[in-house]
């Protein structure tokens, strides 16, 4: 799994092999929770295999708010970055082969590398471009109609469309499973 990444991070093969050590490989079916809202989160996952999506549960409704592919690491980052409750659930839709890593190895290897340029610039471009992906979201919910979020989905992300079941994209898009239906139904019929 790393050794795609292994040209991207000018360390010692060493210090490669120590860091990637910290790593845990596992297999987790389809719809097993790997964080629980209220847990604190203490571990980030790789995705090799599979889906994820993050969710949080707005009075018995259940509101997806991300989902995860491969070679993308997936945490409830306030949750593990400030060692507070989890507002979101984090939960496989598909079968899954993930890496973990525990806060604490994290943290060594952020400790070390922060001194890097290349590294830690590589670091804090991660976290903006999953802080863009959340201000992208909200800003969809307030300007954009339901029908414009599926289809800036369809252009933007057409991996949820094809991998992920209609009910989950419904509760992403903020729409019920029949509203979908009905926005699908439009948009064939409108070609």
């Amino acid at each position: 799994m790393f050794s795609q990444f292994r040209n991207k991070f000018p360390l010692t093969n060493e210090k490669w092999l120590e860091y990637t050590g910290y790593f845990n490989r596992v297999e987790i079916p389809a719809k097993t929770t790997l964080l629980e809202e209220g847990e604190i989160s203490k571990k980030l996952f790789i995705i090799e295999k599979g889906c994820i999506r993050v969710w949080f549960n707005n009075n018995g409704k259940d509101l997806t708010t991300q989902f995860f592919f491969e070679n993308q690491s997936v945490a409830s980052i306030e949750s593990f970055m400030k060692k507070i409750p989890s507002p979101v659930v984090v939960e496989t839709i598909e079968p899954a082969i993930v890496w973990w890593i525990h806060k604490n190895d994290l943290d060594k290897i952020l400790d070390e590398i922060k001194e890097i340029p290349e590294l830690r610039e590589r670091l804090i471009n991660m976290l903006f471009e999953r802080t863009f992906d959340y201000m992208k979201y909200f800003v969809s919910f307030i300007k954009d109609s339901p029908t414009q979020r599926y289809l800036n989905l369809i252009e933007e992300r057409p991996q949820i469309i094809q991998r992920v079941p209609q009910h989950y994209i419904a509760s992403y898009l903020g729409v019920t499973t029949v509203h979908l239906s009905r926005i699908k139904s439009k948009l064939l019929h409108n070609k």
